[in-house]
């Protein structure tokens, strides 16, 4: 628990911009040197000026503030629109649009020596809480990567209301599949849910939001693997689904104590941080509201188990 803690704790370096100012001796107006001229005067970030406008996100990039971009490039936004059907920038929704951008945007100028492996929050929402904006994952093992999808490739364009990180992709709104990817402290329930062919479920809006108690590698020791090894196809995906409770976002501060119903149809009871299982055994909750799109994740440290007669 204590890895977990250090894993998902992301200790930000928060720096004051230096106001730079260009004044003739006739008292010229001041120079801006904000993130959305930044990206203006670079031809690589056309597409997101372009996409920052219809959002009506680059005046506020504009201003005072402080604020941490991982801005894609053009490139990055031409594959985008290609992977998802869209011929140009007006064909993506509006509404999508804006929060895409936004999942691109942290609070704070946190420079690159700043940056450390675990979670922190974009300025983007999800459809499945208005509330708790979306969790990015960032993976400084090697170098730094984004949800397990996006890479730096420049770092530390400071700008006086911020700074800019350049990234190769744009990094879409993560989904419950998403996060379990990209932590790789969730490898191994990815590739379990993989296997059992409920990658699709999972990152969908059927029966969303999801609320999921993911277990972490650890949780899945010798004798689980072992158990879980010895289970059919069908008994296989009941302990997975049995982690996932269908049609609620629930936050840390508002997860009820007693029963509860699980995706699978089974229930499982939860006092505090303990959660009792269908085999009377008690499993913790270790980390909390990791969010996506269309749930949100809470990591336990012990593989949840139903009644598999």
């Amino acid at each position: 628990m204590k890895n977990y803690a250090k894993l998902i704790k992301l200790t930000l370096l928060v720096v004051s911009s230096t106001l730079m100012f260009s004044c003739s001796d006739d008292d010229s107006p001041t120079q801006n040197n904000s993130i959305t001229d930044i990206a203006s005067e670079n031809p690589n970030f056309s597409i997101l000026v372009d996409a920052l406008t219809r959002a009506d996100l680059a005046e506020t990039l504009d201003q005072e503030g402080s604020y941490t971009v991982f801005a894609p490039t053009n490139d990055a936004f031409i594959d985008f629109l290609d992977a998802n059907g869209f011929e140009s920038l007006d064909d993506v929704p509006l509404p999508t649009l804006t929060q895409v951008l936004l999942n691109h945007v942290v609070s704070g100028t946190n420079l690159s020596s700043g940056l450390t492996t675990g979670y922190v929050k974009t300025l983007a929402t999800g459809s499945a809480s208005s509330t708790n904006t979306l969790s990015m994952f960032i993976n400084t093992e090697s170098g730094v990567r984004l949800n397990g999808v996006s890479s730096v490739t420049t770092a530390d364009i400071t700008a006086d209301n911020g700074v800019i990180h350049v990234v190769d992709a744009v990094i879409g709104l993560p989904t419950i599949v998403t996060h379990a990817t990209a932590n790789p402290n969730f490898s191994t329930l990815a590739t379990l849910l993989t296997e059992q062919e409920l990658v699709g479920t999972l990152n969908g809006t059927a029966s969303s939001p999801f609320t999921v108690f993911a277990p972490l590698n650890s949780a899945f020791d010798t004798a689980t693997l072992n158990l879980y090894g010895g289970l059919n196809s069908t008994q296989k995906t009941a302990v997975l689904t049995y982690h996932v409770v269908p049609g609620a976002n629930v936050l840390s501060n508002a997860i009820p104590s007693g029963p509860i119903t699980t995706f699978e149809t089974g229930t499982f009871t939860i006092s505090g941080t303990v959660i009792t299982d269908e085999q009377s055994r008690a499993t913790n909750i270790v980390a909390t509201d990791v969010q996506a799109s269309n749930g949100v994740i809470h990591a336990v440290n012990q593989v949840l188990l139903p009644n598999l007669d």
